[in-house]
């Protein structure tokens, strides 16, 4: 009977066993760090042997990359989609704000620290957070771009003020690893803050709440 079960089972395509193996170590990755992610430790995870995970990651720094590549992917879809069908760029900059904070944010904050301390020493690894952050600078200087066209942003360089709202946000996650329950106001709106006053938009535009209705443009 056994046999028979063994026969019937459905051998996963190439591609689902590799998002498979891919996703269990973004899992790894963002629960417990980069370090964490070994062949034997996902074998383990997923029940397989460890030589099937180094079927498709001969080498294990190949899937520390793709587990970090993975969740910074995932995360920019989440915090700036690429398509944006409905919603102004104000609309759009607005909810991106709104979405760096909380536990999910701070556990691909913490993730991005773990990556480039660890791509000091990790050729590969550092190649990947070179490739995510540019593609987190593209993402969000095209809406930058787009709010300047439809003449609601104002900022004579997209570009540098696409710096200086990921340098603002680079700096409050860098503080991840500790509380940061106590933060006031002022402070967990630092980056929005930034974008308001770089893009000439009025204060608390870019805050849930919208703007009070006494302050100008």
């Amino acid at each position: 009977m056994s046999s028979s079960v063994e026969r019937k089972r459905i051998r996963k395509s190439p591609a689902a066993r590799r998002a498979e193996i891919v996703d269990a170590a973004t899992t790894v990755a963002l629960t417990e760090g980069l370090e964490c992610v070994t062949l034997r430790r996902i074998a383990d995870d997923l029940t397989v042997r460890p030589g099937l995970i180094s079927h498709y990651f001969p080498a294990v720094e190949d899937l520390v990359a793709e587990a970090f590549g993975n969740a910074a992917g995932r995360e920019l879809d989440v915090l700036l989609p690429a398509d944006r069908p409905d919603g102004t760029p104000t609309e759009h900059l607005a909810r991106f704000f709104s979405r760096t904070s909380g536990e999910d944010y701070d556990a691909i904050s913490r993730l991005w620290i773990n990556a480039r301390h660890l791509s000091r020493y990790r050729p590969v690894l550092r190649d990947r957070v070179t490739d995510q952050e540019a593609a987190w600078r593209g993402r969000l200087e095209g809406l930058l771009r787009q709010g300047v066209e439809r003449g609601e942003f104002r900022t004579e360089d997209p570009y540098v003020t696409t710096i200086q709202i990921l340098v603002v946000l680079d700096g409050l996650g860098a503080h991840a690893n500790t509380d940061t329950g106590g933060r006031p106001a002022a402070v967990t709106g630092m980056a929005a803050a930034t974008a308001e006053h770089a893009l000439g938009l009025a204060s608390g535009a870019l805050t849930p709440d919208g703007p009070p209705s006494d302050t100008p443009n």
